[in-house]
This record gives structure tokens, C-alpha cells and sequence, in this order.
């Protein structure tokens, strides 16, 4: 059944729709020239020197992890809070994923914790900017460049979040995106990563188009690649949707300030800070922290039972079946406790305050229900 309130929308309007359509009265579907303006605009908009456009946030996330010389052997240190990808990244080129525990308030990796796993094979630090809340980059940074670890940023979630006023994206040796619909800008599946090294963007560049080089035959490899290239139609429509980022950004923290009041006073529900130091969020999802001792599995039967979509952001990875089987699962219990507790309510760009005002007052029944 669709719910008449979902999770999650994407924001396309008619000059999207015209921009895609444009490009498919051209005879250049992959590799044109909308791919070349769209990561040099992706570029700029973050203050860096190459964006490297490709098919999605997890192929972006593989191709950082391989420019940077990752494989068998080595660990890489993410969060267990976070989407999948970021372990499954890190085992697709041989790596082994160490989690650390997250900071309580921010919900990303906690610098401290990050520190206590470093180990003789730790060759990166993974970060997530979670919900779009930018990490602790400052304390994170010291800590990659002091062990001498690289450091990648997840910033799929964080697009046009600031932290000490740069935009998440511009602190690592790789930053990568994502554009799948429910992000704060869409290119329908896509991604990218963003590099400062022009040998890096070089390389991820080769990589993403099977091995080859600008110039070579299409049938030569320099290297052994993949097809992780994002089509012209998809670049067209996220470029639209690049010039329109700040205004989305902003109808998205006018509806995270209005569920912050209608949620005011719901006994037990944490609602994620508005306002933190140092850091302009990117309003990714808007997640609530029920009180201890509600069943959430029946909160969200409740609100679906009236049409309202809600999620589970996120199921630590560690204790998932698939990380379970391969064993040695490490016990993160602030990463545990939190998890237990999120919910994600409805939350996109056109969201009505009517909308939110009937998710609230549902929201404010259920906790009632299934105290």
C-alpha cells in the first residue's frame, strides 16, 4: 500500500524535465558534454579541484577506496551507523572494515573512539557526515594525518553542509556523493567524488570507464576498470538540480524548524539539534529518538496504519545477519542503544505544514499507544 504521506520525494520540476528531454534530442547520451559540465560545476560549488561523476554513491565509494590504493590486508575504520555501503565499499576491494563508536550527540564518529581503533594494518579513516551533520573534521584530520592514514568523507548525505564554513566534501583526500531520489538533490542513481590530486581524478576517471584513458582506442585498457558512468540524461537533471541546491537546502531547514516545534512536548522524543556549533546541516532525513521502553516496530505500524510513511535510520551494521555470519562482530553499545531508538519521519522539499502537523499528532498517539 503507498502511503499518502512517504518517507522520502524527489523535488523535479519542469526545467528538469526539459533539460533531460533536451539531451535526448542529441545524439550524446554517455560521455558528453553534460558530464563535463556538471562535475565542473559540482566542483566549484564545493571549492575543489575535480569532481569525477559516476553511477552512484556506492560505485564512488569503491573507486575512492581503489585511487587511494586500498586492498588485501588493510582496514579501514567507518561508523556501524551508517548505510551499508560503507563496510561493503571497503570489502569489495579485499579490505577489512573496523567499526568505531559514534558521538552521542552528532551521531558520526566520535575522534576519541576512531583513535582506540587504529591498528599496524589501518590504512583510512572512512568518515560519514550522518544526516547531514558535518563530523568533527578538524580532530579527524589531525588523527589521519599524525598516523599517516588516509582520510575519505561520505558526504552523500551532507551535500552543502559547512563545517568551520568549507563545505563537507573539501577536507579529505577524496570526498564522495550521492544522488539517489531521497537525497537533497537527485540525478535518479548517480554520484561522485571529488578530488584536489589531478592524478587521483585522473585515475578515477580511467576507472569508472572500464581502464581507459581520453584518447586511447575504446577497445584498450590501461588498468582493469569498471562501468561506472553516469549517463548525460542523469547529469543534465542534476545539474538543474545544483542551480536549485541552496533553495531546496532551505525549504528542507524550514521544515526541520517547524517538526522541531510540533514535536515540543511529546513525552520522551528526542529531536535532533537545529543548530550546532561550528556546523551548517544539510537536512538530509529528519530523525527522532523515542523513549526508552516504546516499541518502535509498533509506532510505525501505527502511523502506517494511517497512510505515514516512517524508516529505521539506521540498523548498526555490525549486527546485521550478513556481518553476524562472518564473525569477530565488535559491541559498539552507544551505537546499539541509539539504533534502537530512530525513527525517520516523512521529510522532503515539499513537504506542507499540514503534512507535518498530522505526522506529529500521529506520532504523539502512537508513543501514547505503545508505552
Amino acid at each position: 500500500m503507498t502511503a499518502r504521506i512517504p518517507l522520502s520525494a524527489p523535488d523535479v520540476s519542469e526545467e528538469e524535465i526539459a533539460a533531460v528531454a533536451a539531451v535526448l534530442r542529441t545524439p550524446h547520451l554517455s560521455m558528453g558534454p553534460e558530464l563535463a559540465a556538471f562535475e565542473s560545476e559540482l566542483a566549484e560549488y564545493h571549492g575543489v579541484e575535480h569532481a569525477v561523476a559516476v553511477s552512484s554513491g556506492t560505485a564512488a565509494l569503491h573507486l575512492a577506496l581503489l585511487t587511494l590504493g586500498i586492498g588485501e590486508g588493510d582496514e579501514v575504520i567507518v561508523p556501524s551507523f551508517a548505510f551499508v555501503a560503507v563496510a561493503g565499499a571497503v570489502l569489495q576491494v579485499g579490505a577489512r572494515p573496523v567499526f568505531a563508536e559514534i558521538d552521542p550527540l552528532t551521531l558520526n564518529l566520535d575522534p576519541a573512539a576512531v583513535e582506540r581503533a587504529i591498528g599496524p594494518r589501518t590504512r583510512a579513516i572512512l568518515v560519514v557526515h550522518t544526516f547531514g551533520v558535518p563530523a568533527e573534521m578538524d580532530a579527524l584530520r589531525e588523527l589521519a594525518q599524525r598516523h599517516r592514514l588516509a582520510l575519505i568523507e561520505d558526504a552523500c548525505e551532507a551535500i552543502g553542509a559547512r563545517y568551520d564554513g568549507r563545505k563537507a566534501g573539501s577536507f579529505g583526500d577524496l570526498a564522495v556523493l550521492g544522488f539517489y531520489p531521497n537525497k537533497q538533490m537527485t540525478t535518479g542513481e548517480g554520484g561522485a567524488v571529488l578530488a584536489s590530486d589531478p592524478a587521483h581524478a585522473a585515475r578515477l576517471r580511467r576507472l569508472r570507464n572500464q581502464g581507459r584513458d581520453p584518447g586511447i582506442d575504446w577497445l584498450d585498457q590501461i588498468e582493469p576498470g569498471y562501468s561506472y558512468r553516469l549517463p548525460e540524461p542523469a547529469c543534465a537533471l542534476g545539474r538543474v538540480q545544483l542551480r536549485r541546491l541552496d533553495a531546496m537546502l532551505a525549504l528542507r531547514k524550514k521544515a526541520a524548524a517547524r517538526y522541531d516545534a510540533l514535536l515540543e512536548g511529546i513525552c520522551g522524543v528526542e529531536r535532533p539539534p537545529l543548530v550546532l556549533p561550528r556546523r551548517e546541516i544539510s537536512w538530509f532525513v529528519y530523525v527522532v529518538r523515542l523513549p526508552e521502553g516504546v516499541s518502535r516496530d509498533m509506532v510505525r505500524e501505527q502511523l502506517a496504519g494511517q497512510g505515514i510513511a516512517t524508516g529505521r535510520y539506521f540498523a548498526p551494521i555490525h549486527l546485521q545477519p550478513a556481518w553476524r555470519a562472518r564473525g569477530g562482530a565488535e559491541r559498539l553499545a552507544l551505537t546499539e542503544s541509539i539504533a534502537r531508538r530512530t525513527l525517520a519521519l516523512p521529510f522532503f522539499n515539499c513537504i506542507t505544514g499540514e503534512q507535518q502537523e498530522e505526522v506529529a499528532e500521529a506520532l504523539r498517539s502512537a508513543i501514547q499507544c505503545a508505552a
